[in-house]
C-alpha cells in the first residue's frame, strides 16, 4: 500500500472516530479498537473496495464495518460459534453483504443464505448480519466459519421441520418465524418448501416481510405484496413480488404489469355482512 493510500484510509478513520464517536488509534500498521485488536490498514482497504476513502459513502460505510466489529470483537472464538445463525436474505436486499458472504444460494435465482449472529447487539433476540470481512478479521480462522455454518445448515432444517408441523396442522394461517429464522430464511429448508409445494410440486406465495408469508393468493389483493414491501422498513423488507416455491427453488415472478392499477380497476368483491336479501321469507 502506498503512502498516499495510507494517508486517505488515516483520514477517513480520524473523520469516522469524530463523528460515529468510535473509538479508533491509528498507527503505522493500521488502527486499533479499544479492545486492543489491531486492524491492519490492507484489511480496511478490502472493505471500502471499490469506494474512494475522500467519498461520504465510504465513510458511512467505514463506521458501519467498524460498529460491527467493535460488537463481536471482544467475544471470544467459543462465544460467537455458540450465537452463529442462519440468514436467508433476498438476492439485493439492503442488509445482503455480497457475494463473499453466500454460504449457500437456493436454486432459482432469489434467495440466498449466510451466516449471522444473535444477541450481538443491543437486542438479544435479533440476528444480525455482519458486513464483509468483520467476522474474518475478529475469528481470525477462516475453518471456524465453515464448522459454524454447518451446524447453522442444520439449524435451518429443523426449524423449516417444525414449520412444515405447523402449517400442516394450520396451513390457512400466514407462514411465521420460528426459532431464530424469520420466514425468508425458512425458505431455505428443502423440507418446509416440499411441505407447501403439495401435491402439485408448485406453491405460489407473498413474503413482503421477512416475518410473515401468505400462502392463498386467490384471496390475496395482487397489489398486496408490492405495498406491503414498501411500507416495512428496509431491514425487514423480503420479496417485493409474489414467490413460485417448488421442493429445489424459490423463483420470484418476473417484474413487470402494474398490480396496484390492476388491483384498483377490479370490482370489489360483495361484503356479505352488508348485501340486502333480494326478498323476505
Amino acid at each position: 500500500m502506498s503512502d498516499t493510500e495510507r494517508a486517505s484510509l488515516r483520514r477517513l478513520v480520524l473523520a469516522v472516530a469524530v463523528l460515529h464517536d468510535v473509538d479508533l488509534v491509528p498507527d503505522d500498521d493500521g488502527v486499533r479498537l479499544a479492545s486492543g485488536r489491531l486492524v491492519p490498514w490492507s484489511t480496511l482497504a478490502l472493505a471500502l473496495k471499490p469506494l474512494d476513502p475522500e467519498s461520504p459513502a465510504a465513510r458511512a460505510r467505514l463506521a458501519r464495518w467498524l460498529v460491527a466489529l467493535r460488537m463481536i470483537a471482544w467475544r471470544s472464538p467459543e462465544d460467537l460459534g455458540e450465537r452463529a445463525r442462519p440468514v436467508g436474505l433476498p438476492v439485493g436486499h439492503g442488509l445482503h453483504p455480497g457475494l463473499s458472504w453466500v454460504r449457500e444460494p437456493v436454486a432459482g435465482g432469489a434467495l440466498h443464505l449466510g451466516l449471522g449472529f444473535v444477541g450481538v447487539g443491543a437486542n438479544p433476540d435479533t440476528v444480525h448480519v455482519l458486513p464483509p470481512g468483520v467476522a474474518e478479521v475478529a475469528v481470525g480462522d477462516r475453518s471456524l466459519l465453515a464448522t459454524w455454518w454447518v451446524r447453522a445448515r442444520e439449524y435451518v432444517d429443523s426449524m423449516g421441520a417444525l414449520a412444515a408441523e405447523r402449517y400442516l396442522r394450520r396451513p390457512t394461517e400466514p407462514l411465521r418465524p420460528m426459532g431464530d429464522c424469520d420466514v425468508v430464511t425458512l425458505l431455505g429448508s428443502a423440507e418446509l418448501r416440499t411441505v407447501l409445494a403439495g401435491p402439485h410440486g408448485m406453491r405460489a406465495a407473498a413474503v413482503p416481510t421477512r416475518r410473515r408469508g401468505w400462502l392463498d393468493l386467490s384471496r390475496t389483493d395482487p397489489a398486496f405484496a408490492l405495498v406491503a414491501a414498501s411500507l416495512a422498513d428496509e431491514d425487514d423488507r423480503g420479496f417485493p413480488r409474489p414467490l413460485l416455491i417448488t421442493r429445489d427453488e424459490v423463483v420470484m415472478a418476473r417484474e413487470g404489469g402494474d398490480a396496484v392499477l390492476q388491483a384498483l380497476r377490479e370490482e370489489p368483491a360483495p361484503d356479505p355482512a352488508v348485501v340486502m336479501p333480494l326478498s323476505w321469507t
